[in-house]
C-alpha cells in the first residue's frame, strides 16, 4: 500500500522540524524506501502505522526516523577540485599567515561516515610534513549518531575505498581487516568527532581557519540556509575559508560572503 498523504505530511513535517530537511511532494517513494527497514525491525506492518508512533512518547523512534531520512552520500576526495584547492592554495596561504601561532583548525560540519575529514587528514600527512610540529585540529560533526560511530571506527568496505582513493593511498593509510579496510591510527587520531545539529543549539567551539559544509545547504529552504550561513560565518576566522558544494552558493542569501577566485572549488571568504 502506498504512503498516504496524511502520514507523509506528518513524517516530512517531523523531519523538517528536527533537521530542516525539505521533502517535496513526490518524495513519498524516498520515505518508503528509507523507513521500510525501521518498520520491519520494529515489527510494524506499514509506514502508515509507523507514522502513528512518531510522537513525543517515542523519542528514540523519532530520532531513528529523522536520521534515516538524512542523506549520507559521501566519498574520499569527493569532487576532487576542492581538495586540490585546499592543497595548492588554501593551506599554503594559511601556513604562511599562521607561522607565528603554528596552529590550524578545520571543521567538517556534516561529516557523514567520515570520508571528508579523513581525506583532509590524509592530504595533510601526504603534502605538509611541516605541520607535524604544529597544533592541527580537525573537528567533524554530524546529526546522525550512527554515522558518527561508523566514522570513529574508520573502517570501510572495498567499494567505499575504491571511490576516490588510489592504490598507493589505500596501502599507505589503511590496514586490511578481513574483507574491509581500516584507517591507520595516525590518520584516525587526527580527527575528533562529535554530534551537532546544524539547526539546533551549537556547543561552544573555537573559531576555525577552514570550514567544509559541502552538499548540505541544498536540502534546506532559503531561511534555514541564511541562518546556517550566518552561524558558520561567526564561527569562521576573518581570513578563513568556507567550502560549499558545487550546486550551493551564498549569493543572495548571505552577502557577507564572497566567492574566492578558485575554479570549481565552491570556496568562499568573508567580505573585508
Amino acid at each position: 500500500m502506498s504512503l498516504g498523504a496524511a502520514a507523509f505530511d506528518h513524517i516530512r513535517g517531523l523531519v523538517r522540524a528536527r533537521a530542516a530537511i525539505v521533502l517535496d511532494d513526490g518524495k513519498e517513494y524516498l520515505v518508503e524506501a528509507r523507513l521500510a527497514p525501521i518498520a520491519k525491525s520494529r515489527g510494524v506492518a506499514s509506514i502508515e502505522e509507523l507514522s502513528t508512533l512518531l510522537t513525543p512518547a517515542h523519542p528514540e523512534l523519532v530520532e531513528e526516523v529523522v536520521q534515516a531520512m538524512t542523506t549520507n552520500e559521501t566519498s574520499f576526495f569527493r569532487d576532487l577540485h576542492p581538495f586540490e584547492v585546499l592543497r595548492t592554495k588554501v593551506l599554503p596561504d594559511l601556513i604562511e599567515r599562521r607561522k607565528q601561532a603554528r596552529s590550524l583548525r578545520l571543521w567538517c560540519g556534516a561529516c557523514s561516515s567520515g570520508q571528508e575529514p579523513y581525506t583532509i587528514a590524509m592530504l595533510i600527512l601526504e603534502h605538509f610534513p611541516e605541520l607535524a610540529s604544529w597544533q592541527v585540529e580537525i573537528t567533524a560533526t554530524d546529526l546522525s549518531t550512527a554515522m558518527l560511530e561508523r566514522a570513529k571506527a574508520g573502517c570501510y568496505r572495498q567499494l567505499e575505498v575504491n571511490r576516490g582513493l588510489s592504490a598507493q593511498q589505500l596501502l599507505r593509510h589503511f590496514d586490511r581487516t578481513g574483507m574491509d579496510w581500516r584507517l591507520k591510527d595516525n590518520v584516525r587520531g587526527m580527527v575528533q568527532f562529535g554530534p551537532l545539529n546544524l539547526i539546533g543549539n551549537w556547543p561552544s567551539m573555537p573559531k576555525f581557519d577552514v570550514i567544509f559544509l559541502r552538499n548540505v545547504l541544498i536540502y534546506f529552504d532559503v531561511d534555514v540556509k541564511r541562518e546556517v550561513l550566518g552561524k558558520m560565518r561567526r564561527q569562521l576566522l576573518p581570513d578563513g575559508y568556507l567550502f560549499l558544494g558545487g550546486a550551493e552558493t551564498t549569493m543572495n542569501i548571505d552577502n557577507a560572503f564572497e566567492r574566492a577566485p578558485f575554479e570549481r572549488a565552491g570556496c568562499y571568504r568573508v567580505v573585508r
